[in-house]
């Protein structure tokens, strides 16, 4: 149980550590168009529930 902890930590730090430059890069020119993520979104939404209700149905089953 220890050195999971330990190696979850590990990986957190790393993670932390990586994303500190790219939360510092500001230079970048402004979109012109703004592209909308929500169907995408939604649409992965959907087949999550639709996949996690299948697997809810396949284990009552058994």
């Amino acid at each position: 149980m220890k050195t999971k902890l330990l190696r979850v930590t590990g990986v957190l730090v790393i993670i932390m550590l990586i994303a500190i430059p790219v939360m510092a890069q500001d230079n970048f020119p402004e979109p012109e168009d703004d592209i909308p993520i929500d169907g995408g979104i939604t649409l992965l939404l959907v087949a999550g529930a639709g996949y996690g209700a299948k697997k809810l149905k396949e284990k009552r089953r058994k």
